[in-house]
């Protein structure tokens, strides 16, 4: 079954915060954000601007192309 760009955007966001040993409260803090809305992100029903892209990037350390590296990379 593939996923919508949504849900492995947020799949990779899951699995590059837990890689950090960050909560969703901890990325959602770092980025200005409700802990609500990451867990949306993360389950693929939020759609973030590409100023939220940035910041979450920045918020695990890695560059925004890692953002859309498929899940597992």
């Amino acid at each position: 079954m593939r996923h919508s760009p949504q849900q492995a955007f947020g799949q990779r966001i899951r699995e590059l915060r837990q890689a950090k040993g960050m909560t969703q409260e901890d990325l959602a803090d770092r980025c200005g954000l409700f802990r609500t809305y990451m867990s949306r992100i993360e389950t693929g029903k939020a759609n973030p601007t590409l100023t939220m892209i940035h910041a979450l990037a920045d918020s695990v350390g890695v560059p925004v192309q890692a953002l859309f590296d498929a899940p597992g990379k």
